[in-house]
């Protein structure tokens, strides 16, 4: 089905499936997001065949949702990425997600938390291992920072949300979202522990969807010594394929936590998250076993 075979020429719906086809093209999509850029990968990993696979990266190229980069002449190789139309798929896939964890895998039921042996703490444990696609965030600061190229040991604890009392209230409903109360007591239990984290090296980042200015705010009235990022355009939580809820009227991130080395390869999850007030302690001593012990003393 291409767009041009489509009679509701203005449903901006009809005119994306134009492009998407089907459910292979998402799960394409899908996975050159979580930095599956070859056609080899992709094939081994989706199990589709490779005619069906070179028609469907044909058609995703020629609509401007992937670009391919060459990365071998002889013989002709290429990376396939995703293009800025092809990131703005993002929040669809993250939305995708949301629906099916809550209305297909689960009971339909919001929760903020991520429970033990779920599909959900099985895809954030899958993590370890993998090397995070090149995302930018900005932080409170104003400041981006690379997760992908930090050079750093870095700790990124998700959660759904925290705000300054006097800037902005929670979202109406906040309190009774399973999992979601917590997000100021942990931020302030790392913060407790910043000086021990920072004296083995390793950074710690706070990362939610909400707006960088909202994080300002409460990093501010917090006295946070760490910056916050924010992933308000969905574009950790959509090539992670991190867990999420939806609250007012907002992508949210369930509460997980990630250690990322210098090169940008997770080394170790949090997930679940059973004790925010007991969560930056328990990944200092995550930490303290990557390093040998070397931590120990701190």
């Amino acid at each position: 089905m291409r767009r041009e075979d489509l009679a509701d020429e203005d449903c901006g719906i009809a005119q994306s499936l134009g492009v998407l086809g089907d459910g292979w093209t998402f799960l394409i999509v899908r996975d050159v997001a979580g930095g599956v850029t070859r056609f080899d990968a992709l094939q081994r990993g989706l199990g589709i065949s490779r005619r069906a696979l070179t028609e469907r990266l044909g058609g995703l190229v020629a609509d401007g949702v992937l670009d391919k980069v060459a990365y071998s002449t002889r013989p002709p190789r290429h990376d396939y990425v995703l293009t800025p139309k092809g990131e703005g798929l993002l929040p669809v896939l993250v939305a995708l997600q949301d629906w099916g964890a809550r209305h297909v895998l689960g009971d339909g039921s919001v929760s903020a938390g991520v429970t033990a042996d779920s599909a959900e703490s099985r895809r954030v444990a899958d993590l370890v291992g993998h090397a995070l696609p090149p995302v930018t965030l900005t932080g409170h600061d104003g400041i981006p920072v690379g997760l992908s190229s930090s050079g750093s040991w870095t700790v990124l604890f998700c959660m759904p949300g925290a705000w300054a009392p006097a800037a902005q209230g929670y979202p109406a409903g906040w309190g009774d979202i399973p999992g979601a109360a917590g997000c100021t007591v942990e931020a302030n239990a790392y913060a407790a522990q910043h000086a021990a984290f920072a004296a083995c090296g390793v950074v710690v980042h706070g990362v939610s969807t909400q707006r960088p200015d909202q994080q300002s705010a409460f990093a501010s009235h917090a006295g946070l010594p760490y910056v916050l990022l924010s992933d308000e355009d969905l574009m950790l939580a959509g090539t992670l394929r991190l867990p999420t809820f939806r609250s007012g009227g907002v992508d949210r991130l369930k509460r997980v936590t990630l250690v990322v080395d210098p090169e940008g390869v997770v080394r170790a999850v949090q997930a679940p998250v059973t004790d925010p007030a007991a969560s930056a302690s328990e990944m200092l001593n995550v930490v303290d076993q990557l390093f040998g012990g070397a931590t120990s003393s701190t």
